[in-house]
């Protein structure tokens, strides 16, 4: 991830396909503004109707680059990383792994590789990130390209630059939904400035020739509005099914299992625009803390519970079932030696 401003900014780590997602938006309405618009100020002198085309696409453009920016450069819904594995977990789990600590190797500990947790009173699987060293919460995933666990995982959109998740989906839908509008406007300002010169010359090829600039952007509006019309309404059937895009291609994988997150058309949609956006949970500007991982276990010979303090440099590897967790020995023992 790259950060700007403090952390204010937080931009995906292919943050630089941002310059050619402007210029597909920026050079059709330029070149609308300047050969197409102004040539409608004066056809369509009344009512100042090529005025209000013009501002209209304006307006749209802007509010199209000020989503692009809300979507890119928000924390999608990042899940914090663990600078060591949950200890609570290690206790009742019969061994197939061992812990190396002080150089020695431990009594084997089994790292429980998921489980589940009651959504809606649907048993919902949550699974153990090796890379977060963290259990991620419901309809979290990791992103391979960011490296990190995102609330929410819709996917990644290279068009933005970050992720899209729990914090930004709404900004995300909102700005493909736009851009189609915009798409619509620009196209049928194009067609009807090439009918009028139809009507004025009589000829098609006479009118292409008078404003080759309009035929160009009927082409090219027409090929995007197939991606970015058809990206619409499937977010719109997303949204109305509460799922996501990874979650619907794992259902279309054959992967049958109940939406616990379905509460209805009305409420999904209402739980997207108008639920509140919940603050990060990265806290950036905030002071950094050296974290000791605690450890409790049970001695058998007097059966007392110790607790042991160690520094976790390594991270885990659950695929393999190997668990390497390195600390330091307190310095001092009060007389006693411990086995």
């Amino acid at each position: 991830m790259k950060f700007f401003f403090g952390g204010r900014l937080m931009f995906g780590p292919d943050v630089g396909s941002l310059i050619f997602t402007l210029l597909l938006i920026l050079a059709p309405v330029f070149v609308f503004c300047a050969l197409v618009a102004t040539k409608l100020l004066h056809e369509l002198h009344s009512y100042n109707a090529g005025y209000a085309i013009l501002f209209l696409v304006i307006f749209l453009t802007i509010y199209v680059l000020i989503l692009l920016f809300l979507t890119s450069a928000r924390d999608p819904g990042v899940v914090p990383r663990s600078t060591n594995p949950p200890s609570e977990e290690f206790g009742g789990y019969e061994s197939s792994a061992s812990v190396e600590v002080g150089g020695k190797l431990s009594e084997n500990l089994q790292f429980p590789r998921s489980k589940e947790v009651f959504v809606n009173g649907v048993p919902v699987r949550v699974k153990y990130c090796e890379t977060c060293m963290v259990y991620r919460p419901p309809r979290c995933s990791h992103c391979s390209i960011c490296d990190n666990c995102v609330e929410r995982f819709d996917h990644h959109c290279p068009w933005v630059g970050q992720c899209i998740g729990k914090r930004n989906y709404r900004t995300f839908f909102l700005f493909v939904s736009s851009s189609a509008l915009l798409c619509i406007t620009v196209f049928s300002m194009s067609a009807l400035h090439m009918k009028l010169l139809i009507n004025k010359h009589a000829t098609i090829l006479k009118a292409i020739k008078e404003s080759p600039a309009s035929l160009v952007l009927i082409a090219y509006c027409f090929v995007l509005l197939w991606f970015i019309g058809g990206l619409t309404f499937f977010h719109l059937y997303l949204i109305c099914s509460n799922q996501t895009t990874y979650e619907n291609f794992r259902r279309r994988g054959g992967s049958r299992v109940v939406n616990a997150f379905d509460r209805g058309c009305t409420n999904n949609f209402v739980e997207i625009f108008c639920g509140k956006t919940e603050p990060s949970r990265i806290k950036l500007r905030s002071y950094a803390h050296q974290v000791v991982a605690n450890f409790a276990y049970v001695s058998e010979k007097n059966g007392t519970v110790e607790d042991r303090r160690a520094n976790v440099e390594e991270g885990v590897d659950i695929g393999n079932d190997i668990l390497k967790i390195s600390q330091r020995r307190d310095s001092v023992r009060a007389g006693e030696q411990i086995r």
